[in-house]
C-alpha cells in the first residue's frame, strides 16, 4: 500500500495533540448531542464543535469535495426520515403543507425536527472530520492500542484507514490503463450514468484490492505479527492542554446528559 490518507491538518492546534484526544473528542460530543429535540441545545453544542474543527486547521480546498456529499447526503436522509414521511408524529397543530402521495403533514414542528436532526450531523461531521485527516496516519494504531483495544483490531483499523484511499488510486490507475485501450469515461453530471460506465473496471478494480490485502496479509504473518505482544515506538501521553479539551468536552457531555434527564432538551422548540 502505497498509498496514505490525506494529512491535512498536521501544524495546527490539533494537530499537535495526543491522537487519543482526538478519537475520544467525538465519543464525547456524540454523547452530548444524542436525543436531543431541542434546536437550540444542538445550535450551542455546534459552536462549539466549529471551534474545534477550525482548530484543526483543515483547508477549504481539500475537504469540499467530502463537505459536499455529506451535507447532500445528510439533507436527503433528514428529508426523507422527518419532513417526507412526518417521522415527528408530535406535528399536531399548525400545518404548512400535506406532501401529496404520502400524507405526510408539515408544520413548523416537524420543520424544527428536521433542522435539529441536520445541525446534529452536521455538528458530529465537524468533531469527526479532524480524525480523518489531522492525526498523522502513522498514529492510528498506536492511538487506538492505547485505548485498550487489542493489537489486532487496532492494526486492522490502521489498515482500513490505508486501505481506502490506495483502492481510490488504483481505481485512477485503472481508469488511466483502460484509456490506453479505447475506455472513454463518461463526464456525464448524472451520477448514474457515470456509475454505469464504471463497470469496465469494477472487476479490476476488486481483484487488485483483493491481491494487495492478501500480499499485506502475507507480509504480516513472514514478521510474526500476531505471535506475541506488539510493541510501539510512539508513545504518547496527555499534556494540560489534551486533557483541558478532554475536560471540556466531558463536562458538556454530562450537563446536556442533565438536561435531557431533567426534561430540559427532550422537546422540539418551535420558533
Amino acid at each position: 500500500m502505497d498509498v496514505t490518507p490525506r494529512h491535512l491538518g498536521a501544524d495546527s492546534f490539533l494537530g499537535r495533540r495526543d491522537p487519543r484526544v482526538l478519537l475520544l473528542v467525538p465519543v464525547l460530543h456524540l454523547v452530548a448531542v444524542a436525543g436531543i429535540d431541542d434546536l437550540r441545545a444542538v445550535l450551542a453544542c455546534t459552536v462549539v464543535a466549529l471551534l474545534y474543527y477550525r482548530a484543526a486547521g483543515i483547508p477549504w480546498r481539500g475537504v469540499r469535495a467530502n463537505w459536499a456529499f455529506m451535507l447532500a447526503f445528510t439533507t436527503l436522509l433528514v428529508a426523507a426520515n422527518s419532513v417526507f414521511t412526518a417521522a415527528d408524529t408530535r406535528a399536531g397543530e399548525g400545518v404548512l403543507v400535506t406532501i401529496p402521495g404520502t400524507g405526510a403533514e408539515v408544520s413548523w414542528t416537524t420543520l424544527s425536527y428536521a433542522a435539529t436532526l441536520l445541525v446534529r450531523y452536521v455538528s458530529l461531521a465537524l468533531v469527526g472530520f479532524p480524525v480523518a485527516f489531522t492525526i498523522a496516519p502513522s498514529d492510528l494504531g498506536v492511538a487506538f492500542a492505547r485505548l485498550g483495544l487489542s493489537q489486532r483490531l487496532a492494526y486492522g483499523v490502521d489498515l482500513t484507514f490505508r486501505f481506502l484511499p490506495s483502492t481510490w488510486a488504483n481505481l485512477n490507475e485503472t481508469v488511466d490503463a483502460q484509456r490506453l485501450r479505447g475506455y472513454e469515461h463518461s463526464r456525464s453530471r448524472n451520477p448514474v450514468r457515470r456509475l454505469l460506465t464504471l463497470k469496465p473496471v469494477v472487476v479490476p478494480v476488486t481483484v487488485n484490492a483483493l491481491i494487495d490485502a492478501e500480499d499485506t496479509v502475507n507480509a504480516m504473518d513472514l514478521r510474526g505479527f500476531g505471535g506475541r505482544h506488539r510493541t510501539w515506538t510512539r508513545e504518547l501521553s496527555f499534556d494540560r492542554a489534551d486533557l483541558l479539551l478532554l475536560g471540556g468536552f466531558a463536562a458538556m457531555a454530562a450537563v446536556a446528559t442533565a438536561a435531557k434527564l431533567l426534561g430540559l432538551t427532550g422537546t422540539v422548540w418551535v420558533p
